[in-house]
């Protein structure tokens, strides 16, 4: 790899582009660009949040069975990173549509709704990875692709990162599906709409504040070795 290193994001929405990107800013030594590849504004009829994640991960199977290999659209990425937040355990192939409820069972992908009990959200976070590598038909798209799974969701590492340590709000915070949407209702002093603005203005106290996020959010720790293991 080249010292610029370039990176490819499937997420859900672009707020998570905005978290993933402070906190490779604060995992990787050497510089990165990141693209968005998902959600696509040019493309919307990909749709977006994790319905358009499972989409991406079904078309890009299905491209690199046609290919037998690596889906040729990610040449000239050094990594994929696809992210899923955790509270997606809690949902089911018909939020989707009635189509890909059918395809789930025609493909054999893995079951949803698949929340485990929390803590650990460890397992949860296991039966999450193993949905996306059925999405992908048990393959990875390319040589270095790694997961991305906040729990519930990448506002969490962002209210790990503004809020004081002990706040009512981080109690139990990696088991609270309802922590984003209670960020955007606290006090006006505190408050963070969920919006890419909001986001992008807050999100270099993620960067800065890193190491408190990892101590308050284990899967913060999980996602940094995993990026640190691929870009050996």
């Amino acid at each position: 790899m080249s010292d610029l290193l370039r990176i490819a994001l499937v997420a859900e929405g672009p707020t998570d582009y905005e978290i993933i990107n402070a906190a490779l800013r604060a995992i990787l030594p050497r510089p990165f660009v990141m693209t968005l590849l998902q959600p696509e504004a040019t493309r919307p009829e990909m749709g977006g949040g994790w319905c358009g994640v499972r989409k991406w991960c079904h078309d890009t199977r299905l491209r690199c069975d046609a290919m037998q290999g690596t889906d040729i659209t990610l040449t000239g990425f050094d990594l994929l990173v696809i992210h899923l937040d955790l509270d997606v355990a809690c949902k089911s192939y018909t939020d989707c549509s009635p189509e890909v409820e059918s395809m789930a069972r025609d493909f054999g992908w893995a079951i949803l709704p698949c929340q485990q009990p929390c803590p650990p959200v460890s397992t949860t976070c296991d039966q999450i990875e193993a949905v996306l590598k059925s999405w992908l038909g048990g393959d990875v798209p390319m040589h270095r692709t790694l997961y991305c799974l906040p729990a519930q969701s990448s506002g969490t590492w962002l209210a790990a990162a503004v809020l004081p340590s002990g706040h009512a709000l981080l109690v139990g915070v990696e088991c609270d599906i309802r922590v984003e949407k209670g960020l955007a209702q606290l006090t006006k002093k505190e408050r963070i709409k969920k919006s890419v603005l909001e986001y992008r203005k807050y999100a270099p106290v993620i960067t800065t504040q890193w190491q408190q996020v990892k101590q308050i959010c284990t899967q913060a720790e999980r996602f940094e070795q995993t990026v640190l293991v691929a870009t050996v």
